[in-house]
């Protein structure tokens, strides 16, 4: 159908930004222009001109994918300095004593002995210096006869493990190699719940794997995640972390290592968890340079103090003192012959605060005592009989059972 005359035919309009931009005639732009001359509205193509009196489709292209973002960057920062570790144990499911020469002198030497087998795990680390120092989980590397550290880039090294150490689930492994890429350090001292969270590692086999999210929670206690032997505050993320991502870097938007990922719920669907970085810093230097983690020790059992609590205490018969305190620690066994019990220590005292930060929890009291010095000094306020006491302790190395 021909146009009216005198009428002006619009061939295409574009709404953009709450405006109609227009163009008419046979006059075609590619775009408009910010301030500096720069095109800012996606290209046209595929423009015919109209016929006389007819009217005009104009395609326009979709705008060009944006090929970087600030987590692809973080990756491409950190990517290189991830490492896939491949390690191996020998287990056997035999007790000891059957192979035992009293064992052989009874059944004979034709007895059938299981063989031992050999059980094969998949994790991954973090390259934290250039002449190939690598840490990752206690748990990949435990026990390992050999151990295979994959770079990104294809190159495989023979790693052999430093140490190892339980308590955090820390692990380091070293590598004869020169100018490696290394992880940029970050903190996580200042991170708030909702901030972006990313993970690298190599999760069920699959290498080089990338996910995100957010941190969900700080400090959450070894007791609240289900390992109380550990001595950790974790941090939470809702970032897919699986067998695998184990010893792999949690980052910050940054870019910046800000954990070490574990994977230590099984049934944690949606939840994953990671070793601040300072805590896994101080535990690798202890591991590099002794070959072993010293945690401070002060040989006391304790009890997160409320007033049901107290009232449990009073009116029971387990227990030689009565809590006036309603709210703090509670110290209900003093074990013979540690520094506690050598610094005057006693069941019923209430501690209020340790180096001088207020403590609401046991979980308080262990972070204080975890990163103080052993052999240090450790003062301890305390309510004894209503009245506040400083008791001084130097603690001793954690016995390792």
């Amino acid at each position: 159908m021909s146009s009216p005359p005198g009428r002006l035919t619009i061939y295409a309009t574009l709404l953009l930004a709450g405006g109609l931009v227009g163009w008419a005639g046979t006059r075609y732009f590619n775009g408009t222009t910010d301030s500096t001359g720069q095109s800012t509205l996606p290209a046209l193509v595929n423009m015919t001109p109209a016929p006389a009196g007819g009217s005009e489709v104009v395609a326009i292209a979709p705008p060009t994918a944006t090929r970087t973002n600030f987590i692809v960057a973080a990756v491409e920062r950190v990517g290189p300095a991830v490492v896939r570790i491949d390690a191996s144990r020998t287990v056997s499911d035999l007790p000891d004593a059957f192979r035992s020469p009293f064992f052989r002198r009874f059944f004979g030497q034709d007895v059938p002995i299981p063989e031992e087998r050999v059980e094969r795990g998949t994790g991954s680390g973090v390259i934290i210096s250039p002449d190939g120092r690598i840490v990752t989980n206690a748990h990949v590397i435990d026990g390992a006869t050999t151990v295979t550290v994959t770079l990104r880039d294809g190159r495989e090294f023979e790693g052999r493990v430093v140490g190892t150490d339980r308590i955090t689930d820390i692990g380091a492994v070293r590598i004869q190699a020169r100018d490696l890429p290394t992880v940029p350090m970050g903190s996580s001292s200042s991170l708030l719940p909702g901030q972006w969270a990313i993970a690298i590692g190599n999760p069920l086999g699959l290498d080089n794997t990338v996910t995100a999210g957010i941190i969900s929670a700080l400090g959450r206690s070894s007791s609240q995640v289900g390992v109380p032997d550990r001595r950790v505050r974790f941090i939470q993320t809702d970032a897919a972390i699986n067998p695998g991502n184990s010893g792999g870097p949690l980052l910050n938007d940054r870019g910046e290592v800000i954990g070490i990922n574990t994977a230590i719920r099984a049934d944690a669907q949606g939840l994953g968890f990671a070793i601040p970085i300072e805590t896994a810093q101080r535990i690798a230097e202890q591991l590099f340079t002794k070959g072993r983690a010293e945690h401070p020790y002060l040989g006391i059992q304790m009890v997160d103090l409320s007033p049901e609590v107290k009232e449990r205490i009073n009116q029971g018969d387990r227990f030689n003192f009565k809590v006036e305190a309603d709210r703090g620690v509670l110290i209900v066994e003093v074990v013979e012959g540690t520094p506690a019990d050598q610094a005057g220590l006693q069941p019923g005292d209430v501690i209020q605060r340790v180096n001088e930060i207020q403590v609401a929890s046991a979980t308080d009291v262990q972070q204080q005592v975890e990163i103080s010095q052993v052999g240090g000094l450790v003062k301890l306020e305390v309510s004894r009989n209503g009245q506040l006491q400083t008791v001084e302790v130097r603690p001793t190395v954690l016995p390792v059972e």
